[in-house]
């Protein structure tokens, strides 16, 4: 069974949303006016379905985790630079 929320709680309450769906692999839907808007996914669920559509996006992933574990990382500033 998933979970909704509608806009106004959820913008009074993002932090806490945010919580539960980054604790449990997951969705909540989002409403306005009873109607679902959109959808909070946690972001392992998000990389299962990219991965089931898409077998080079699946080993992207495993290649950064591997290259994170490694240390190999960027600083904001390397990413983005002075802004």
């Amino acid at each position: 069974m998933y979970k909704t929320v509608d806009t106004t709680t959820l913008r009074n309450h993002v932090a806490d949303v945010v919580s539960e769906v980054s604790m449990r692999k997951d969705y909540i839907l989002v409403t306005r006016k009873s109607k679902p808007m959109a959808a909070l996914v946690n972001l392992d669920l998000l990389e299962d379905l990219l991965a089931l559509s898409n077998k080079d996006y699946l080993e992207s992933i495993r290649q950064a985790r591997k290259e994170y574990r490694q240390g190999k990382t960027f600083s904001h500033g390397e990413v983005f630079g002075a802004i």
